[in-house]
């Protein structure tokens, strides 16, 4: 509408108020359109009591990954989709928008475990975590933050010390989400090895002294 005097301005639109959509290409608006329906019709019905009840539910990985929502911008042949980050904003904003917890899940899988795994792992640990990662069939979680330091790398004391045929860890990190029900642990420490520069190391469930009690009580991400 223009009153002959200014440019003219389109109608507003509440559900897109930036016109994001007329600036998508077709695959991006597929994949938000499949996480929409996936994430109203599969878990929209079951956050309520996810939510009341601080249960974090291990099968909506696999369902996540049927649909292919895990680990979307890593290439295909370790089992992502390949696709741009503009998707993968789309995808978290659909699922961010049933609950926060929920997109936590999804976005410490695909960004702070099978992201750093696929560019800075070894050829051999990719192919082997990131299809199962992918496929929800594996659980990863992030291990930066810790009850000292926060999640400040310079205060961080968990740290790595070499021995035969791999490294000791020694340390505590706290609030990591998905931990309690992880397969593959992504944990980061001070690595003696390399002059007391923070380094990645990937740890399995059932290692020699690694646990990962829940933490209760939250006020917030309790459906995670």
């Amino acid at each position: 509408m223009s009153d002959g005097h200014g440019p003219s301005l389109s109608p507003f639109s509440w559900e897109d108020p930036f016109h994001l959509d007329s600036q998508l290409i077709e695959e991006e608006r597929m994949l938000r359109d499949g996480a929409h329906a996936f994430a109203q019709d599969r878990l929209q019905p079951r956050v309520v009591e996810a939510y009341a009840q601080e249960k974090a539910d291990p099968s909506i990985f696999a369902e996540m990954g049927e649909m292919g929502l895990l680990g979307l911008t890593v290439p295909e042949e370790y089992g992502g989709a390949g696709a741009s980050y503009v998707s993968y904003g789309l995808v978290a904003r659909e699922v961010e928008r049933v609950d926060s917890g929920y997109r936590s899940m999804m976005s410490v899988q695909s960004s702070l475990v099978m992201y750093p795994i696929h560019a800075y792992g070894s050829e051999e640990q990719r192919k082997k975590y990131l299809p199962k990662l992918a496929a929800g069939e594996w659980i990863g979680c992030f291990g930066l933050t810790e009850p000292d330091a926060g999640s400040d790398p310079g205060g961080m004391k968990t740290a790595a010390k070499k021995t035969d045929g791999g490294y000791l860890l020694n340390g505590t990190k706290m609030w990591i989400s998905n931990a309690p029900i992880a397969d593959v642990f992504v944990v980061w420490a001070n690595s003696e090895a390399h002059g007391g520069k923070i380094r990645g190391f990937v740890l399995e469930k059932g290692m020699k002294g690694l646990s990962a009690p829940k933490i209760g009580g939250k006020l917030s991400l309790r459906a995670s």
